[in-house]
This record gives structure tokens, C-alpha cells and sequence, in this order.
């Protein structure tokens, strides 16, 4: 068992610096830009094959004395059955013979992560605190939180990638949790899984009684954002397998143009994620100046504007039908004049893109506000005239905290203070999902 513990000795909270040189001899080295993973630790257990890729299951099948010559067709009927049917147990695999479905049994369950609570917003918005499997005996099994918004024409899941945070986004309450551990691609497809079984997204399932689910016959689940926890590209070989597992025809049968990455900016790895995933790509913008987005976004003190941009532009597939959209939190009297407005328009230049404008969700111990709703339709309104769409999003979640740049794993710590908010109309203003449904 491997551990790698990073713990500041004068503050237990604190994470630990990491800069490029340049940013070192410019000075700025002072403030956190990544955190490191506290502790990471060998697998153990019994096996769930839910969320493993083609190539897991067929090493799975393998190591159960599966002959090589019948792992093509053995992997071809479990994929069905978990990703297409969304079986919970081997004995439901009709058309696998009972000997090997005792010795799958046996060896391996279909077991999904544990969802400790589900929040329902009154306006049909779902929030799953889910805890993974235990990976070792140092590990008491790794919360995250995980989002649906549903619409009449889609649904869209917001995934995390991460336990905790790599970044320190200053405005963000995810930021404020230590990195634990990246979460596996398994980990990754589970929480499509999990959604699924909540919601009923299965042939032959229903929703619960009373759900908001989309009503026009289409899948439940439509698009996945991810949005949750964690920095995507910072997990990016474990990001890439879960999407190759949403997207195979043959099972969950998502759309990768209805896939969503966003990123804070980790510039050497956009165009891996554009040539290997070719999904959506969402970029974390938030400010036009460098000296406000080392504050907002510190990774920018790596990866500066013009460099993000600059890879922006190179991004595989892009197009005016594969816009990029561009986030930008609204923040009062930080980032939301005219003047930003304008800047971002000349940045922005040349790249097809829309922007989407986000009012600041507060969260306990923030020192923002969010910008006056006349100064973001204003903002939008300058934007909008240059060509570029700049949709504000609909607050969704607001009373059950599910809200962009707040899930945080440590739910319990959060949940009477949560409340409390919530009562007085102070808390989330909702997770906003991304895409047209194209």
C-alpha cells in the first residue's frame, strides 16, 4: 500500500504551492495554484464490473478462466446487460449460461456506489451525495456530489471528476476542499449509472412518482456536463476512458456532442482531450485581465490568457457547429463593467464561441456578491450585440444547494447551515447546464 500524505504542519487546511519558475520569479509564488492528492492507496475488495471499459472486462473475464477465443462475445453480452439494460445482478443475464453467471457471481459483483442522500429541488433538480467503494483500509469510502437538471426536451447530469479540488479557484466552495484522490473511470460512469437507476432511465423502468424527467421520449439522461467536482483535465486518462463507456453505441449510447468538459485552463492537455474525446469544451474564463484571473482562476498564473486562448483556437473540431462556450461567473464590482464586456468581446475574436454568464452563487465565508441582475443584462447586452450568444442561466437547485461551483463532498459539515440559507433565500442560485441539445 502506497500513501502520500501533504498536510501543512501550521494549518491542517492549507495546500501546498505549486508554481512554474517564471511565476516564481515574477513573485507570485505566494498564493496555492494546485493542491496534491492527500493520500492514495491499493484496491481491495470484491470487484464491481459497473463503469469498467471493454478492456477491463475482458482481463476480468480472463482472470475467471474465460477461454481468449469466447472474450469478444462474453464481453459483447455483460456490456449489454450493464450499460444497455442496466442489470444488478448476473442472474438477470438471460442469454449467459448459468455456470458462468455462478462464477461472475462469485467473483465479481454489479454493485453501484451507495447514495447516502438525494435532495429533490421543488423545481424537479436532483442532488446525490454518493459515496465510493473503499479502496483500502485507510479509505472510509470517497463522497461526491452529483447533479441532474431536467428540462422538458433534455436532461443533463453534472459529473465530478475528482474527490475534492486540484485548484483554488478563489470564488469557488468546491476549491476550499482538499484533493483526496482522482476518481477512476469506473468511479466516473457509475455516477451515469446511479442517475439512471434513480430516475428510472432504463428499458422497462419508470421514474418515481412525481419526478420533473423530460417529455419528449427521448433518454432522461441526454447530456452530461462535467462540472461537478475536481478539474477534469487534471484526470484526464481516466476522464477519456469514462467518455469512451458513455458514448459506445452499444450501451449508454450518449452523444459526445452532447458531452461537456470544462476546464479552468490546463492548456497541454485541450488538445488531447479534443483529438482523444472529441466532446464539447467549456473553458472556466471568469476574467479578461491576467492580474484579476491569477486571483479568480490562480491556475492562470501557469497558463496565462493568451496561451489558453491560443489553444482555444487550436482546439480540434472547432467550428461554428462546435463553438466553444466560455464561463464567466458574474462577480460585483470584480469582473462585470462595461469595460470587461468589451474586452472579452476583443479577446474572444475568432473563436466560435458563446458565452455563458453565470450570477455568483454565494456560499459561507465567500467575500463575493453577485453582480445587480441590470449590470448583467447589461454585460449580456454588449456581448450579445458583438454576435456572440451570452445566455444568463436560469437558476435551478436554489434550495437544495446543488449549485455551480458548490458541491462540496463534506455534505454533513454543510447541511444545517445549507438549510439554513436556503430558509432565508440566500443560498444556491443552481447548477446551469450547458449545451443547446444539439
Amino acid at each position: 500500500m502506497a500513501t502520500a500524505l501533504d498536510i501543512a504542519k501550521h494549518n491542517p487546511n492549507a495546500a501546498p504551492v505549486a508554481v512554474t519558475e517564471a511565476a516564481r520569479a515574477a513573485g507570485r509564488e505566494t498564493l496555492a495554484i494546485e493542491k496534491k492528492a492527500e493520500i492514495t492507496v491499493s484496491a481491495s475488495g470484491q470487484t464491481s464490473l459497473v463503469g469498467l471499459t471493454r478492456d477491463e472486462l475482458k482481463d476480468k473475464l480472463a482472470q475467471i478462466g474465460v477461454p481468449e477465443r469466447e472474450h469478444k462475445m462474453r464481453v459483447a453480452q455483460l456490456w449489454h446487460w450493464i450499460y444497455f439494460r442496466g442489470a444488478k445482478q448476473f442472474d438477470e443475464m438471460t442469454n449467459v449460461g448459468k455456470g458462468l453467471r455462478t462464477a461472475l457471481a462469485e467473483a465479481y459483483t454489479l454493485a453501484r456506489p451507495q447514495v447516502v442522500s438525494e435532495q429533490v429541488s421543488k423545481d424537479g433538480t436532483r442532488k446525490w451525495l454518493i459515496r465510493m467503494a473503499s479502496t483500502g483500509p485507510l479509505d472510509k469510502g470517497a463522497e461526491i456530489e452529483c447533479v441532474y437538471i431536467p428540462e422538458v426536451d433534455r436532461g443533463t447530469l453534472c459529473v465530478s471528476s475528482q474527490v475534492g479540488c486540484t485548484l483554488t479557484c478563489s470564488f469557488c466552495h468546491t476549491g476550499t476542499q482538499r484533493l483526496v484522490r482522482n476518481l477512476t473511470s469506473a468511479e466516473i460512469v457509475a455516477q451515469l449509472v446511479v442517475a439512471r437507476d434513480c430516475i428510472g432511465d432504463w428499458p422497462d423502468a419508470s421514474p418515481p412518482e412525481g419526478a420533473f424527467v423530460p417529455s419528449d421520449g427521448n433518454r432522461f439522461v441526454s447530456n452530461i456536463v462535467f462540472m461537478g467536482m475536481g478539474e477534469p483535465l487534471y484526470n484526464i486518462d481516466n476522464v477519456v476512458a469514462a467518455i469512451d463507456v458513455m458514448s459506445d453505441n452499444e450501451g449508454l449510447t450518449l452523444s459526445r456532442r452532447r458531452i461537456t468538459v470544462s476546464t479552468s485552463g490546463v492548456v497541454p492537455q485541450m488538445e488531447r482531450l479534443g483529438n482523444e474525446a472529441n466532446t464539447m469544451l467549456a473553458i472556466s474564463l471568469h476574467a479578461v485581465r491576467d492580474e484579476l484571473r491569477d486571483d479568480l482562476v490562480p491556475i492562470n498564473r501557469k497558463y496565462d490568457i493568451k496561451q489558453l486562448l491560443d489553444a482555444c483556437r487550436a482546439y480540434p473540431g472547432l467550428s461554428n457547429a462546435r463553438r466553444i462556450t466560455f464561463e464567466y461567473v458574474m462577480l460585483k464590482g470584480v469582473n462585470d463593467s462595461d469595460a470587461d464586456a468589451r474586452e472579452l468581446v476583443r479577446l474572444l475574436k475568432g473563436i466560435p464561441a458563446k458565452i455563458n454568464l453565470i450570477p455568483f452563487n454565494p456560499w459561507p465565508g465567500s467575500k463575493y456578491e453577485c453582480s445587480d441582475w441590470e449590470r448583467i443584462e447589461r454585460f449580456s447586452e454588449i456581448v450579445y450585440r458583438a454576435g456572440y450568444a451570452s445566455p444568463v442561466r436560469t437558476p435551478r437547485g436554489r434550495d437544495i444547494l446543488a449549485a455551480c461551483g458548490q458541491l462540496k463532498s463534506e455534505t454533513e459539515k454543510l447541511r444545517a447551515r445549507a438549510r439554513l440559507m436556503a430558509e432565508q433565500g440566500i443560498g444556491a442560485e443552481g447548477v446551469y447546464a450547458l449545451g443547446d441539445g444539439e
